[in-house]
């Protein structure tokens, strides 16, 4: 794959605690210069990644409940309101997996719906975070039809703040799980192109990393650059 193709896999990603405004200026810088398909950060930078990013093709992305996805419904609608009020226009937000473990599947759907009835207001594009080390095969399969059920667009692997992150046989599994024309974003512990290659060929469509320009020049591509 080349890097141009490659590029639009990327959300380019900056979630620490401790990122601060300098390094959001660089993120935005990287991600115009490698045209990636977003910036994701966390709430307090959107006003500011959305100011820095005007004229570009490159999407505002921001993470609602993150990284434990325990927040009340409530609060994660009142985060994608602010947060789409702000500039962004893709929201992944995070599932509630204590509510899988009790097998509450009907809280996990309104949850999930709630946050999707107020990204449909302002068209902003919702992925569901499982957090897949912390569930079983069979929980990552029904965690992957609630989101389907719930109206969201795309099923994420991981916040990359738990025990483990992507890995292919999750991607695979989460693929087989959604269909073909749904997203599967995988995250966590991607920093290469050829960790990155193996994720699409299982069925990822978006990448989630911090480590997006390593993982594009990675790409030996005769001609390819910026």
């Amino acid at each position: 794959m080349n890097k141009k193709d490659l590029a639009k896999y990327i959300d380019h990603t900056a979630l620490k605690s401790t990122t601060n405004k300098v390094e959001i200026e660089k993120l935005c810088s990287e991600a115009k210069q490698y045209n990636f398909m977003s910036v994701c950060i966390n709430p307090c930078f959107v006003k500011l990644c959305k100011k820095l990013l005007e004229g570009t093709e490159v999407k505002v992305c921001t993470v609602v409940g993150f990284p434990l996805g325990c927040n009340k419904s409530e609060t994660k609608a009142f985060e994608a309101q602010k947060a789409m009020e702000d500039g962004a226009t893709e929201l992944d937000m995070v599932i509630n997996v204590g509510k899988i473990k009790d097998n509450d599947w009907a809280y996990v759907e309104n949850d999930i719906r709630q946050v999707v009835e107020v990204a449909k207001k302002g068209n902003a594009l919702i992925k569901v975070i499982l957090e897949t080390c912390l569930l079983t095969n069979e929980e990552k399969v029904k965690a992957c039809e609630t989101v389907k059920k719930a109206g969201a667009n795309f099923v994420k692997t991981s916040t990359g703040f738990s025990t483990g992150g992507a890995t292919v046989e999750d991607i695979a599994l989460m693929r087989k799980t959604v269909g073909e024309n749904f997203g599967v974003k995988a995250s966590g512990g991607i920093r290469d192109y050829g960790k990155a290659i193996e994720m699409i060929n299982a069925g990822a469509t978006r990448i989630g990393a911090s480590a997006g320009i390593a993982i594009v020049e990675g790409a030996k591509v005769e001609g390819e650059g910026y």
